[in-house]
């Protein structure tokens, strides 16, 4: 069981973030009957949801689609200036240095996101799908999300996700694992011929984001100690410059 106190999913808050999070995916917009099938609901109910964040101004209707509203906007310009604004310069010089696929991953809800990419110049590259949803466990930045985040949240992943405690207690070391190298690395477990090193960034004490470097398993093996040690000098480097310490 989760622990007691911790976060649950509600159904009309989790509706209207997938439509919007639908709607931000689709520029050409997304229609009533695609949105109502994606969330397996009557039309009715997220005919209602949508014309509510219509009104709002969270969506705008163009033809019968809908798309984001200019209300997204206004709250991301208030917004204090980003992570991935202090993330990228140092993306870009992890992939200079090694030439792979550098990502930036958020924490969204109980999943992970790549926020932002810089794919690599090879033939045969991973290519990371941005704004989707992954889970947290096996990749090495969501690795990193669990290592860093709060016991609370950490157990409450691990006792929603996987249901033998043999399995949970595993995780449970290699995170512990991850919080004493300050740095995870997938050797394959989500895609058996693909290995990825992530990092955590910090901001105001807590972990908000992780940078990481994925590449196939054939060309990291030989320096994937290299690569982890860079990683997490750049993520270092990007804490340090949200905290205004560089």
């Amino acid at each position: 069981m989760p622990p007691a106190g911790a976060a649950k999913a509600h159904r009309t808050v989790s509706r209207v973030t997938t439509i919007l999070e639908l709607a931000a995916a689709h520029r050409s917009g997304v229609r009533l009957a695609e949105l109502a099938a994606a969330l397996d609901a009557p039309r009715s109910s997220v005919h209602g949801l949508v014309k509510g964040l219509v009104v709002t101004g969270y969506l705008r209707e163009e033809g019968g689609a809908y798309r984001i509203g200019p209300a997204i906007n206004s709250l991301l310009a208030a917004a204090p200036p980003s992570v991935a604004e202090a993330a990228r310069p140092a993306m870009e010089q992890l992939h200079r240095q090694f030439d792979e696929t550098v990502m930036l991953a958020a924490l969204v809800g109980d999943s992970v996101v790549y926020t932002d990419t810089i794919e690599s110049t090879e033939p045969i590259r991973y290519s990371a799908p941005l704004r989707t949803r992954r889970p947290l466990h096996p990749t090495s930045s969501g690795k990193c999300i669990l290592a860093f985040g709060t016991e609370r949240f950490r157990e409450g992943y691990l006792a929603g996700h996987l249901s033998d405690p043999d399995q949970r207690d595993q995780i449970r070391r290699q995170l512990e694992e991850v919080a004493e190298a300050g740095v995870a690395i997938n050797r394959g477990e989500t895609l058996p011929d693909r290995s990825g090193v992530g990092a955590p960034i910090f901001e105001r004490g807590k972990v908000a984001a992780a940078i990481a470097v994925a590449g196939p398993s054939s060309r990291l093996a030989d320096k994937i100690t290299e690569i982890a040690e860079a990683t997490k000098a750049a993520a270092h480097e990007v804490s340090e410059h949200l905290a205004g310490r560089v």
